[in-house]
């Protein structure tokens, strides 16, 4: 018996063991009982004290059991890209468990680039999957935050700029997380987009800023992914923290939304026991000190009982927690079990990381590389063989094994061809490196570079924000004289967005490879020799220079006197390039592909009953290359004469198309009336206006071939 098996076996009998204390007849343990009829009658069997603990954690990632009727320790966990590494149960060092492996996904900002939400539903169900074997209840993801700044530590983990991309790749990845019967948790709400003092910030926006950009990947996560927790953010909203935020969380989330599932603070995110109590949080984790001091342990118990609070504000508190604990079947005896690192979930882990990395130049074909008609490959820098998966510390996954660059490349090469190795860059620096770098790269046919970013403080991890948008440990320099020793190099960079001004107009050819997870070195192989046709497009902008940015343009980040204003309004990341006509380096939606795709013959087709959109885009999509491949076609919106001022156009469609050689496919884009609606702050609704549109249609929010104007006859209004 394996150490994983039988610490599954031991969650069982202990579940066992708790529900034998259980009443076996009581409705609340009758799966056939309706929902909300078994959390009524679960709440009515709760002491005072028993209720309190249900609302705080008693250890780093744990609630605590009530052995009397049943009910387990619930376990939590990080993070959005696999089961993290056990730790504690009272610090954040690792537990030294054997049986706490996971699958390594590929980070969520490449989750982002394969445009493909079918594919976010796949990975959800890997995470769903391995969280039950682990025995896990709530997992910690997925995360939306928008990417306001390139400089912030957290970006790869989000879904990039758009609110559209995030919420539509964040939504498929919770039904599919959920139906293993846990409870994602999607986070940060809200407005966390910067990790620079983000413990005490406060953030200052519009209310039309906050409706547009902020908001709209929550919502959809919520009324369409129905996902059953919400994680409050670090940061403050409008003078008061977002994890007891009542505007935030009792008057949108609860109240707007509908939310039923339960608000959790992030870890040691309360700071008052009073604003907590009222403010629509219901789960405290992680706040220093002792478990019963914590503000909605003791503290709230003490205000109950001396009457400062209402009794009827804790029962709805405690609904919230057991309607999430219920609705995941955790008393029921046929919970499903999950697996972990099946083939399944290895496949899924390389499809994602393939269909992610973006090829951003391609000069003259130079991929994909024919191991037939090479001799030699030298590939070097350290991400070559930098395992990248425990990295971060917002994830911390124990990968079973991670594939690096090198091993993925050699492994599909075998024999046929001779490669090398040369790290070519250190922390710290090292013209030794160089030099010998530079011989390999002498003496290759081909040379492929692989550098880029990690997850060290300051780069790509939680709790800082970078620097400078500068590729780290001279590797600008050692790009330029490795292409000037073999111009057929290859840059292959892994993490979040960098200036490449030096060097670009030299190099070749260029593959964003983000943080790719375990099976990353496989799929970029695949993707560098043909046997996978790249597809992946960029979920941000990537700026010519920082200042090009608008938070940085306008001078409003990190902001001032602890307090941050987004002055830039409603345009954030292409928004602000199309609106400013700012050039970027690499715009929204880019990516290229082996193959070509011709656009044509557009036509608008209104909806004729209410169960149609109110509009579908119909065009022909052709492959005309030689090629099997898939292209994301992307769908803007442009509005004439608005009485708000709007962004030149924004993204309100999009979808994955793939296709054989010579082959057409009439391609069809629903467009409701969202997809004209803005948020009117003066009435407090959306509004889509009776007014002239344009729709543009193409493979990038820079190139939009297609073009055709649509007057939209009356004005709708709705909340």
């Amino acid at each position: 018996m394996t150490l994983n098996t039988a610490s599954r076996l031991g969650v069982a009998l202990l579940a066992l063991a708790l529900n034998v204390c259980a009443e076996p007849t009581a409705i609340y343990m009758d799966p056939q009982q309706p929902l909300e009829q078994r959390v009524a009658d679960l709440l009515g069997r709760l002491t005072l004290e028993e209720k309190i603990a249900q609302l705080h954690g008693d250890s780093k990632f744990t609630t605590a059991a009530i052995p009397r009727l049943g009910i387990p320790r619930r376990w939590l966990s990080d993070g959005p890209h696999g089961v993290r590494e056990d730790i504690g149960p009272d610090t954040w060092n690792a537990s030294g468990h054997t049986d706490d492996f996971a699958t390594a996904m590929p980070a969520g900002i490449c989750l982002a680039a394969t445009w493909n939400p079918e594919l976010g539903h796949a990975e959800g169900q890997v995470i769903g999957q391995e969280a039950r074997a682990r025995g896990k209840d709530i997992m910690l993801g997925p995360g939306v935050n928008i990417l306001r700044t390139p400089l912030c530590g957290r970006n790869f983990e989000y879904l990039g700029e758009d609110p559209l991309l995030s919420g539509r790749m964040a939504t498929g990845y919770v039904r599919g997380a959920q139906a293993a019967d846990i409870a994602s948790c999607v986070k940060h709400f809200a407005a966390n987009n910067q990790e620079y003092q983000r413990g005490t910030i406060n953030v200052e926006m519009d209310e039309r800023t906050l409706r547009e950009i902020y908001l709209p990947a929550f919502k959809m996560v919520v009324q369409e992914g129905r996902v059953w927790s919400v994680m409050g953010a670090y940061n403050q909203l409008r003078g008061e923290h977002c994890c007891h935020n009542d505007y935030l969380l009792n008057h949108i989330l609860k109240g707007e939304w509908g939310f039923q599932g339960l608000v959790m603070s992030d870890w040691a995110g309360v700071h008052d026991t009073r604003q907590a109590v009222r403010n629509g949080l219901d789960l405290e984790m992680g706040t220093d000190g002792p478990y019963d001091d914590f503000y909605l342990a003791r503290p709230y118990r003490e205000g109950l009982q001396h009457g400062d609070y209402p009794l009827a504000g804790l029962d709805e508190k405690v609904r919230r927690n057991l309607r999430v604990m219920l609705a995941t079947h955790v008393l029921d005896a046929n919970r499903k079990p999950g697996s972990l690192n099946t083939a399944a979930h290895q496949k899924t882990a390389e499809q994602v990381a393939a269909e992610g990395l973006v090829l951003l130049k391609n000069r003259d074909q130079l991929l994909p590389l024919d191991p037939q008609k090479i001799v030699s490959l030298a590939v070097i820098g350290e991400n070559a063989v930098r395992l990248q998966a425990h990295g971060g510390e917002s994830s911390e996954i124990k990968a079973f094994y991670e594939v690096a660059p090198l091993s993925g490349i050699l492994q599909r090469v075998g024999s046929s061809v001779n490669v090398t190795f040369s790290e070519g860059y250190r922390k710290g620096g090292d013209t030794n490196l160089v030099e010998r770098a530079l011989a390999a790269a002498r003496q290759a046919d081909v040379v492929v570079f692989i550098g880029g970013l990690n997850h060290d403080k300051g780069f790509d991890c939680e709790g800082a924000d970078r620097p400078n948008l500068e590729l780290p440990y001279g590797q600008n320099e050692l790009i330029q004289k490795l292409v000037a020793a073999n111009p057929r190099t290859v840059v292959v960079l892994e993490g979040t967005m960098v200036t490449m001004d030096t060097w670009l107009d030299q190099v070749p050819a260029v593959v964003q490879a983000w943080y790719p997870g375990m099976e990353g070195g496989n799929a970029l192989a695949a993707v560098l020799f043909g046997d996978v046709n790249p597809s992946g497009k960029l979920p941000c902008t990537f700026p010519r220079r920082l200042l090009d940015s608008p938070a940085h343009a306008l001078g409003a980040y990190p902001g001032t006197n602890g307090t941050v204003t987004y002055t830039e309004g409603l345009l954030v990341g292409y928004r602000w390039f199309d609106t400013q006509h700012v050039e970027p380096l690499f715009p929204f939606g880019y990516g290229l592909s082996y193959t070509q795709f011709k656009y044509s013959n557009l036509k608008l087709v209104p909806g004729t009953n209410a169960e149609q959109p109110l509009l579908s885009a119909e065009f022909d999509l052709t492959n005309t290359g030689q090629r099997p491949g898939a292209e994301v076609v992307e769908l803007y919106v442009h509005q004439r004469h608005p009485s708000l001022a709007r962004p030149e156009q924004e993204l309100k469609g999009f979808q994955k198309v793939g296709l054989n050689p010579g082959e057409t496919r009439r391609v069809s884009v629903p467009l409701d009336r969202t997809a004209f609606a803005f948020y009117d702050d003066r009435q407090h609704h959306w509004r889509a206006e009776a007014d002239e549109f344009e729709i543009r249609v193409g493979g990038s929010s820079r190139d939009l071939p297609l073009k055709q104007r649509y007057q939209l006859p009356v004005t709708q209004t709705f909340p």
